[in-house]
């Protein structure tokens, strides 16, 4: 049994020692299923991988019941530094287990561990957190974080979001050492009816806030309506919509990505921009 989680505090429930911190997630992996966030990754991150002077550290932290996300991520990362070392985490001593035949050591290993992100040596350049914080309440996250953020280097990126089963929609948070920085909306643009549709993929900090009034629930109905005005570009395909939807955007939001990134179906916003 995963430890006890105190959501107030974010902190872990008096246990045995050494137990790790958090609680076992469902488990749901399917492969492909974090595409989108690996290539934001791979972009976004790809300079500090490169410039590291040793082989940088990424962790995927509760990969779930299969290890296809962890190997996913080591293949991807390999293609911007081959020395990547990718650490997979996870609560549940089966599942790790389960990995330990898809090991290749030292640039893909497994362990035991939760929220302590136990490494040896170095810190982590990466930390992607997927799927891991929705089953929390919201008042565990900003301790969460805080927690994941004293794992990093000073150079290092936590990703933590939520995407669906076949990772088609995914919304995340990017956070440095000191906090969080961004908000990234990402979606196969051929299925989307409008923006809007990712609401249901928000990560918990942000989920609860999508009303009437909050800064969340006001960028997506003006993506919306800039979706909506965007219909005639349709006729050369989604993604011409959806990069002139997130041009119309760029006038009333601080979009921080440019057309390079909305042609990938992406659009990223100041986490302060959005904050509760």
């Amino acid at each position: 049994m995963a430890a006890s989680f105190d959501p107030a505090t974010a902190a872990p429930s008096r246990g045995r020692t050494g137990r790790p911190v958090g609680t076992v997630t469902r488990g749901t992996t399917n492969t492909n299923r974090l595409r989108r966030m690996d290539r934001w990754i791979a972009h976004t991150l790809g300079r500090t991988l490169r410039a590291a002077a040793l082989p940088p550290v990424a962790v995927d932290l509760g990969y779930g019941a299969a290890p296809w996300t962890a190997v996913e991520l080591a293949a991807r990362l390999r293609a911007v530094r081959p020395d990547v070392r990718v650490v997979g985490i996870e609560i549940e001593p089966e599942r790790v287990a389960a990995a330990l035949p898809y090991a290749e050591p030292p640039l893909l290993t497994f362990r035991r561990g939760g929220f302590e992100v136990p490494l040896d040596g170095a810190p982590a350049r990466l930390i992607r957190a997927a799927n891991v914080l929705r089953q929390y309440d919201e008042a565990a996250v900003a301790g969460v974080w805080e927690r994941l953020c004293a794992r990093l280097a000073p150079d290092g990126l936590l990703v933590e979001g939520t995407c669906d089963e076949i990772g088609r929609r995914h919304v995340w948070v990017a956070l440095g050492p000191e906090g969080p920085r961004t908000v990234t909306f990402a979606a196969r643009l051929g299925g989307l009816g409008q923006p809007s549709d990712l609401a249901e993929r928000l990560p918990k900090a942000l989920i609860h806030h999508n009303v009437p009034g909050r800064p969340v629930h006001a960028f997506l109905a003006d993506f919306d309506r800039a979706w909506a005005a965007a219909a005639p570009y349709g006729a050369f395909g989604a993604r011409q919509r959806w990069v002139a939807a997130c041009t119309a955007l760029a006038g009333s939001w601080p979009l921080v990505d440019a057309r390079g990134r909305w042609r990938q179906g992406e659009v990223t916003v100041p986490w302060s921009a959005l904050a509760p």
